[in-house]
């Protein structure tokens, strides 16, 4: 449940107002993109994803039954860099941390949905998987690129670490050392993503993309921080620019 206005430890000038933004932003406690709802202060632009600015103290995870991740402002004292193992790009900032297995999570990394449905496709979150990413090509596990969502019918699957970088890459730095930038031409396209990955008849391919681009707006709305219908939307108005 949010509160409208809270205390947190991060930023301590000021308490933090429950926001609602379509532009993306950069989360002062995990380090990592966001969008739609979050935390902030207006004052001096001090931003939290909502799983970073109320975390749970400590929690447990499916794929990791034998693990605890506790909730940690930073990584661990003496601790060489890390990263989650989610999206196993480096932990930054926030983190939940499994002191006995050693593995981490970036606060929404650990909270993301078992299941999303767009109405159309049911994408289930997976630890594993065989089949290729369609953004990077690669499989999931091992050294791979981490977990990912895919559908029902297994004909589509997305790294979480890919729907990060479809968002953010273009704009990330952007965020952090530039003063003003502009939307509309800063969010890499969608298009082209992914008609390469099937090489059936015009008719299969434009339905299959259109399917894909539908889910890959729940996923990245997901990694983000907000995986509501309403964001998605967001989400692939700016894709599509």
């Amino acid at each position: 449940m949010n509160h409208k206005e809270i205390y947190h430890f991060s930023h301590h000038e000021h308490n933090l107002n429950h926001n609602y933004t379509q532009i993306p932003f950069i989360c002062n406690g995990c380090k990592e993109a966001g969008i739609g709802s979050h935390y902030t202060c207006t004052t001096c632009n001090h931003n939290l994803h909502t799983h970073c600015a109320l975390p749970s103290p400590s929690i447990s995870h499916p794929f990791y039954t034998k693990c605890t991740f506790k909730f940690l402002p930073t990584t661990p004292p003496d601790s060489p860099s890390r990263y989650g193992n989610a999206c196993e790009k480096d932990i930054l900032g926030f983190l939940y941390h499994c002191r006995e297995c050693g593995f981490d999570l970036h606060p929404c990394c650990a909270k993301l949905p078992t299941m999303l449905d767009d109405g159309e496709v049911k994408l289930y979150l997976c630890r594993k998987v065989r089949s290729s990413c369609h953004r990077c090509g690669g499989k999931s596990g091992g050294k791979g690129r981490g977990w990912s969502y895919r559908s029902v019918c297994k004909k589509y699957n997305l790294h979480v670490a890919c729907a990060k970088e479809m968002l953010v890459e273009n704009w990330h730095h952007i965020c952090l050392y530039e003063e003003s930038w502009k939307v509309e031409t800063k969010i890499p396209s969608l298009k082209g993503t992914l008609g390469s990955y099937h090489k059936k008849r015009k008719g299969k391919i434009k339905k299959c993309c259109r399917i894909a681009g539908l889910a890959l707006q729940f996923v990245i709305s997901a990694v983000l921080g907000d995986p509501t219908t309403l964001i998605a939307g967001v989400v692939g108005a700016l894709l599509s620019k």
